[in-house]
């Protein structure tokens, strides 16, 4: 068996460690096989995105005040006014969960690969003890939210990679996951140095059944001698240049 690569962010084909690989890296696997090769096994990685700074401050908002009614477990309003019987979810190992880089994580004997990803929050349903897991969204448009469009589809295998792992840790998981989406509103007279949004629960029937074979289908691509071929309908695999001169891609 081959020894991990010096670089530990970096696969190496037969490697005894298991290799990390988080919620994000498996989902650019589901986007693109070519872009998760080529960040995993030689470093080239995709252009980074924008930060979204204001988002990044509703989500640090949001837990803070949902961690009040965590604190004296108590249902938060918006979860009762959506019907949910549920309080915020206590557990000694909750800020690892909600940490970047840290996450929830577990050991994948079958794929070699240990499995992590960072939860926004989670609750607890007060009837039954299972837990729901939550994410928080936060956009700024002039109609109503919804999960219907092709691109939230990451999002709904987000919540649902969470389930799995948290399932894999023991825990009983309710298949309905909840987002908190933050809708900023445009409609106001002005700003008056100040934001004001609209808060809607939105519900989604989650369904891991494609978990398994994704990360078993992961390591095999990660396995190959050689990148895959390049997905035309992939907007950024192509950036790696042709002219390159890295022998694998």
């Amino acid at each position: 068996m081959a020894r991990p690569s010096k670089n530990s962010k970096l696969y190496t084909p037969g490697q005894e460690a298991l290799f990390p690989l988080s919620r994000s890296k498996v989902e650019l696997f589901q986007q693109c096989r070519r872009c998760f090769y080529l960040d995993r096994r030689l470093g080239i990685s995709r252009p980074p995105g924008f930060p979204f700074s204001l988002n990044s401050a509703v989500d640090a908002l949001l837990k803070k005040e949902f961690d009040v009614h965590r604190e004296n477990a108590t249902p938060h309003p918006l979860m009762t006014a959506a019907g949910i019987d549920a309080v915020p979810f206590q557990h000694p190992e909750l800020e690892i969960w909600r940490s970047n880089f840290k996450g929830i994580l577990i050991p994948h004997a079958a794929s070699g690969f240990e499995l992590f990803g960072a939860v926004d929050d989670i609750w607890q349903e007060r009837g039954t003890g299972r837990l729901l897991v939550v994410d928080y969204k936060a956009t700024a448009k002039d109609t109503e939210v919804s999960l219907d469009a092709e691109w939230q589809d990451g999002y709904k295998r987000q919540v649902e990679f969470y389930q799995w792992l948290l399932r894999q840790r023991g825990f009983e998981v309710s298949p309905t996951a909840w987002f908190v989406y933050v809708n900023g509103c445009k409609d106001r007279p002005g700003f008056d140095a100040k934001l004001e949004f609209r808060i809607s629960l939105l519900p989604h029937e989650g369904s891991t059944d494609w978990i398994e074979e994704t990360v078993l289908e992961a390591r095999r691509v990660l396995d190959q001698e050689r990148a895959p071929a390049r997905d035309p309908e992939c907007p950024y695999c192509s950036y790696a240049a042709r002219e390159s001169k890295v022998g694998l891609i």
